[in-house]
């Protein structure tokens, strides 16, 4: 998505409590991300403890990836709030893309995150502006109803980019198709596999862990096929299958039971960042359903 903000929603025409409110949206998606980061061991994705299945990124990359996006989330949010159509989303989403691009030496860390996360602000931002609740099923509703439309005539756009190119060569289903159906991988699977995981009692990392090999299971991870090739995918998703019939994050051997799917990512270079960022924006969720201001004024 995109670059600048029309007059209408510029920061003087918006309300105290409502800047408030799109910072703080910014803030849970920066923390997120900070969180799916921070997860170790997760199969062949950057960590504190290693770079995974990545030779150009290590976690200090991304750090600098978030400190250049952490404008991005509320800007987007505001503009949802004022009622813009896709188009100034999408401006938006370049412009961070070409900051995240300048911090990471051409790196991409987050573009996944910038297209899915920016989404979710937007439509927490107009969530809230219309006085409706910033609960899971408001927001995925608003998302539809918003930016639905526009999201279904993307996918058929051409793009250029790794994700879109295996989606189109093997039938696969796109982060646009994603998005335009309201991410039912998301709000679907893995937001209730975290909630779930952290009700069957599940520890911090475990619920995480629960959460991130659910949409490794469950989602067409574009990155891995870029890597892998579709064998890659189907292999990914049988190895999370199997992690999830074994307990998934509800027991306590599961960080060790991660470390050996690790391993075997590293050892094929595959990396599941479309589940990474699915696990960030569910956790963005949690925290946004927490939120004072989040409900009807």
């Amino acid at each position: 998505m995109s670059a600048t903000m029309p007059r209408a929603a510029g920061p003087a025409s918006i309300a105290p409590d409502a800047a408030a409110f799109h910072a703080a949206l910014g803030r849970a998606a920066i923390v997120s991300l900070y969180d799916e980061l921070a997860l170790a061991p997760k199969p062949g994705l950057v960590s504190f403890e290693d770079a995974g299945s990545h030779h150009d990124m290590d976690a200090g990359t991304f750090l600098r990836s978030l400190f250049a996006l952490r404008h991005y989330f509320v800007r987007i949010a505001a503009q949802g709030a004022a009622g813009a159509g896709f188009a100034p989303l999408e401006r938006l989403g370049i412009a961070a893309e070409a900051r995240m691009l300048r911090a990471t030496g051409g790196v991409n860390t987050h573009r996944g995150a910038i297209f899915t996360l920016g989404l979710l602000c937007a439509s927490a931002g107009a969530a809230r502006a219309g006085a409706a609740s910033c609960d899971a099923a408001a927001l995925r509703a608003t998302l539809i109803a918003r930016w639905g439309g526009a999201l279904a005539a993307r996918v058929h756009a051409t793009r250029d980019t790794h994700g879109a190119r295996a989606a189109r060569a093997h039938g696969l289903r796109s982060a646009a198709e994603e998005a335009a159906q309201g991410l039912p991988t998301l709000f679907e699977c893995v937001l209730p596999a975290l909630r779930e995981a952290r009700r069957a009692g599940a520890d911090d990392r475990g619920a995480k862990l629960h959460a991130l090999f659910t949409a490794m299971a469950e989602v067409d991870d574009t990155n891995l096929v870029h890597r892998g090739g579709l064998q890659g995918l189907r292999d990914a998703k049988g190895l999370a299958r199997d992690f999830l019939a074994r307990g998934g994050g509800l027991l306590p051997d599961a960080p060790v039971r991660a470390a050996r799917v690790h391993a075997l990512f590293v050892e094929r270079r595959l990396s599941p960042g479309g589940a990474a960022d699915l696990l960030a924006a569910a956790l963005w969720v949690e925290r946004v359903e927490r939120l004072r201001g989040a409900a009807p004024r």
